[in-house]
């Protein structure tokens, strides 16, 4: 996925550009689609993926305690 703002997340500073840490699922739109996937921090974020390219829309703050990424 191409970031088309350049942006990172502002919890930890990956890349909006890079590959996510964990897609958590993927939905057709008529635009295009939309991907919920969570970063590395654990911030689950919103991404758009149309003509445009690909751009995070919505994230949410990393949970208190880490430990989902250990499941």
């Amino acid at each position: 996925m191409i970031s088309t703002t350049g942006a990172v997340c502002p919890h930890c500073g990956w890349p909006d550009g890079a590959e996510p840490f964990q897609v958590v699922s993927r939905h057709a739109t008529a635009a295009g689609g939309t991907v919920w996937t969570r970063c590395g921090c654990g911030s689950l974020q919103v991404r758009v993926v149309d003509d445009c390219g690909m751009r995070v829309v919505s994230r949410s703050r990393p949970p208190a305690q880490s430990s989902w990424a250990s499941r």
